[in-house]
């Protein structure tokens, strides 16, 4: 069989604060949406704004990481993988279709006077988390001078 890759990458706004569910068997699941935006000149030399909303489910410790971290209006950074599901429509028998970003990897990247409190992570800092867990724990990193720099 050929290669495949389904991996999404989106850079975007949480619309709203997500919802945290918990399956039979205790799965955290947390859903939320994240816009996109485009900026592109119409036929006539005018510039337009399009934006696109973004369907995500993230499960265990990352959602708990949304639940813990995530509000509306934080700048995220996600990484994940497309996933539609089909049913039939009770009312109407038609097939209706969802498709949605199973996310495997996120990145906050809003400090706290963007979009409110994003757990404690200044606005320098970039908090990385992928299904494992904190890739870095930024709360123990040092301030970083002009000194540092090299140039």
């Amino acid at each position: 069989m050929a290669k495949s890759v389904n991996k999404v990458i989106l850079l975007g706004n949480v619309g709203k604060d997500p919802e945290i569910k918990a399956t039979a068997s205790g799965t955290v699941v947390a859903t939320f949406s994240i816009a996109t935006s485009e900026r592109f000149k119409d036929k006539a030399g005018t510039w337009q704004d399009r934006t696109e909303w973004h369907n995500l489910v993230a499960y265990q410790r990352t959602a708990e990481i949304v639940r813990d971290y995530v509000k509306k209006g934080n700048k995220l950074y996600v990484e994940g993988r497309l996933q539609t599901s089909s049913w039939d429509d009770k009312t109407t028998g038609q097939k209706k279709y969802k498709t949605e970003i199973i996310v495997n990897d996120l990145s906050l990247l809003s400090g706290r006077s963007e979009g409110g409190e994003s757990g404690g992570y200044s606005k320098s800092n970039t908090a990385s988390f992928d299904q494992r867990g904190p890739a870095e724990d930024f709360s123990q990193s040092t301030e970083i001078t002009d000194d540092d720099i090299p140039f």
